[in-house]
């Protein structure tokens, strides 16, 4: 393999090729600098240099092979003040020596140089230290800029959600081409029972988010509002963003130890359609955080049902004299007489009339059920004859048992 100066890798610099190639020239070895997650970032390219299999992979795949006692090598090099050598891992891997790469006591990432012809010696040693304080300069730097850029993305595209805005500037601070097939995605901690532990829990997932994003995909602009993660992809279709919300919610799902749910919006090609698309991850976080059996990732088409029925209960909310009273009374009548003619009337509802049916739900005789079926609609006025009285029956009744409506 030729190894040719200087290529375009994302997140590296000209500057830090100059001091991979600066400390190889001292030790006579292949000289890697690598960020924490084990990227190569640069790398030497001097002729002559001692260079492995190992590290040729390494750099063809801008990642360091996996190996058994890697991770304790790398922990022992961002432990030690200096520079540290290291034993070979297999038969055909040269020795190595590396060193740290900090800024004060933040770790930022290591440098490796393979041994030349002889063990480093002093010179060898104190190019590589100065190499990591160079590294640490650079990389600062580039981390400072990109935080800056991924800030001020962030900002366009809350302000963006929020319907902020005319189409071309949203366009413009994204970066957005000029006929964009924007898909929406959402992630939020699914509930958990403790609602004072989800404010943490969001923090952590966006950062863990914008980090997972710019590694896969650099278009992407990510956003923290509430309990979501918003993350807009300005070129994917419904299919790619579904794969690619699968894949970040097992990614981040076991980076934070906590079942995340994702949401999946329509496709739009306008900014303009932003908050709506919001609003749609909305309606579908909002049912699929709160059910245990609900899918990891979802569509508006995987949850319409759910979806449509919080917006009654909202609706029925907001109007309170729309509750009809026939069912109020009956619920009134459950909890303090002890009966239970809105249960056997919503298992019939649920049954489509079938009253067997009805009765297996209950585990009670059919006769029963005829029974509560006819006093409910004599002492409550429900009218379950016409379909119209059946169907607003039945929604305000499987509302309440989801929690939506007036209470029993």
């Amino acid at each position: 393999m030729e190894l040719t100066d200087s290529p375009n890798l994302d997140g590296t610099s000209e500057e830090l090729f100059a001091v991979a190639n600066a400390v190889a020239a001292v030790i006579g070895g292949s000289v890697a600098i690598e960020d924490l997650d084990h990227r190569v970032l640069a790398y030497s390219s001097i002729p002559g240099q001692r260079i492995d299999d190992l590290r040729r992979r390494g750099i063809l795949e801008r990642r360091v092979p996996d190996q058994p006692e890697q991770l304790r090598q790398y922990r022992e090099v961002l432990a030690a003040p200096g520079a540290v050598r290291l034993p070979v891992l297999a038969a055909d891997e040269l020795p190595r020596v590396a060193a740290a790469i900090r800024a004060g006591d933040l770790p930022l990432g290591t440098i490796w140089a393979i041994e030349g012809p002889a063990a480093p010696d002093a010179a060898g040693e104190r190019a590589l230290l100065d190499g990591a304080r160079l590294a640490a300069l650079h990389m600062l730097r580039r981390r400072s800029a990109a935080e800056l850029d991924l800030r001020a993305r962030e900002d366009a595209l809350r302000a963006a959600l929020a319907g902020t805005g005319t189409a071309s500037e949203i366009r413009f601070h994204l970066g957005l081409p000029d006929r964009p097939r924007l898909t929406l995605l959402g992630f939020s901690p699914a509930a958990d029972g403790h609602p004072q532990a989800a404010g943490p829990a969001v923090v952590r997932l966006g950062a863990a988010a914008a980090r997972h994003w710019a590694a896969v995909h650099e278009e992407a602009a990510v956003a923290t509002a509430g309990r979501t993660v918003y993350v807009l992809l300005p070129r994917s279709g419904p299919d790619a963003a579904r794969r690619l919300a699968e894949q970040a919610v097992a990614a981040l799902g076991r980076t934070l130890q906590a079942p995340l749910r994702a949401a999946v919006s329509r496709p739009a090609d306008t900014p303009d359609a932003l908050p709506e698309l919001r609003a749609e991850v909305d309606d579908i976080l909002r049912v699929t955080t709160t059910a245990p059996d609900a899918p990891a990732v979802a569509a508006l088409t995987d949850t319409h049902a759910r979806v449509l029925l919080l917006h009654l209960a909202d609706e029925l909310a907001r109007r309170p004299r729309l509750h009809h009273p026939g069912i109020q009374a009956m619920l009134d009548h459950d909890r303090t007489h002890g009966t239970a003619y809105a249960p056997s009337v919503t298992a019939w509802l649920d049954a489509v009339g079938n009253i067997a049916e009805a009765a297996q739900r209950l585990t009670v005789h059919p006769n029963t059920v005829k029974y509560r079926l006819r006093r409910a609609r004599d002492l409550f006025g429900i009218d379950l004859d016409h379909p119209d009285d059946r169907l607003s029956c039945w929604l305000q009744l499987r509302l309440v048992r989801d929690g939506g409506g007036p209470s029993a």
